[in-house]
């Protein structure tokens, strides 16, 4: 089977992006420099963990975004990720406090446990589970 290994959020202002992320989900975000070499804005990457290596999941990257942010209300129009938590409640409020907004409430998913679908600082959609054992 061929899985997904790497994932890259867009972003207008990829610190703002890194600060939303770390502040939500306590991802480690950091620019990955090459020393003595000076990136064009558009070539800068920062590299994302989002977990330790013994644990499920993946790590991908946070990239200045070269075209226009998706317009409100557009359906969506990309891989959208979605984060495991423990609370989907505290992570909704860790969102909206850190700028963020909420685009579908929390919902029980039948025998799976509860979901809910946000946007970032930065205008991308992306989806929190919180599993809980026989879900309504």
């Amino acid at each position: 089977m061929n899985r997904i290994v790497h994932f890259e959020i867009q972003a207008d202002n990829p610190e703002r992006a890194a600060k939303f992320y770390t502040d939500v989900f306590g991802w480690e975000i950091h620019e990955w420099v090459l020393p003595g070499v000076k990136m064009l804005d558009e070539n800068r990457y920062w590299m994302v963990t989002t977990g330790p290596e013994t644990e499920p999941g993946i790590n991908g990257g946070l990239v200045f975004r070269r075209n226009p942010a998706p317009i409100e209300e557009q359906p969506v129009n990309a891989y959208v990720c979605t984060v495991s938590v423990a609370n989907l409640d505290e992570y909704l409020y860790r969102a909206l406090k850190a700028g963020g907004s909420i685009l579908l409430p929390k919902m029980a998913v039948k025998n799976i446990g509860w979901v809910a679908y946000c946007k970032d600082t930065e205008n991308n959609i992306f989806g929190m589970m919180q599993e809980v054992e026989n879900a309504p």
